[in-house]
């Protein structure tokens, strides 16, 4: 088995590409050792040290190190976990687990507009946010107010305010005139 690794616009988060499906359907975002239960492959990540966040994609896995760590010194150990991991059998979640489908339901008066901007992100944003290792979801709208949840190598990224402001708020603003600005929501 061969991993890629490839950079992320974040330099605390790299992208690990085992070869084969990770997720089958939506995404996974593990903040801590603990919150990784439901992942055995999340739990030997974390178990090998120096990680402060798991992003499971549909072909990759995005981590984030700690602040006080080196790639230089954690990568062998994380892309050895990986392996490990893949070649065990086990699976990737647990089986009563369910991977995030992403977007928040809404309804009401403004339902075919977050239909629209569901639809703009789905199709134009999340494909480029996962070839950097994140993903970026519909959180809410408000009297023209986009919120939007960044995950994985999105979340903390030192570019994520440029992403928003100037490529995805644009996007949708061209689009959907009802939209007058994008904002970050940490969930």
């Amino acid at each position: 088995m061969f991993i890629q690794t490839e950079s992320t616009p974040n330099p605390a988060t790299l992208k690990f590409l085992p070869g084969q499906t990770v997720l089958e359907v939506g995404t996974a975002e593990f903040k801590s050792p603990d919150a990784a239960v439901q992942s055995p492959l999340a739990q030997r990540i974390f178990a090998a040290g120096g990680v402060a966040a798991v992003f499971f994609g549909s072909d990759f896995v995005a981590i984030t190190k700690e602040d006080g760590a080196e790639w230089d010194h954690i990568k062998p150990a994380l892309l050895g976990a990986i392996m490990e991991h893949f070649q065990s059998g086990q699976p990737v979640m647990a089986a009563d687990a369910e991977a995030a489908s992403g977007h928040a339901d809404h309804s009401g008066e403004d339902a075919q507009i977050v239909t629209q901007i569901k639809e703009l992100l789905d199709t134009r944003v999340r494909p480029a946010v996962a070839q950097d290792g994140g993903d970026i979801t519909f959180h809410g709208f408000d009297r023209g107010v986009v919120y939007l949840h960044m995950q994985g190598a999105c979340a903390g990224c030192p570019s994520s305010t440029l992403t928003l402001k100037m490529g995805i708020e644009n996007l949708l603003r061209h689009y959907i005139p009802e939209v007058t600005e994008v904002r970050p929501v940490a969930v």
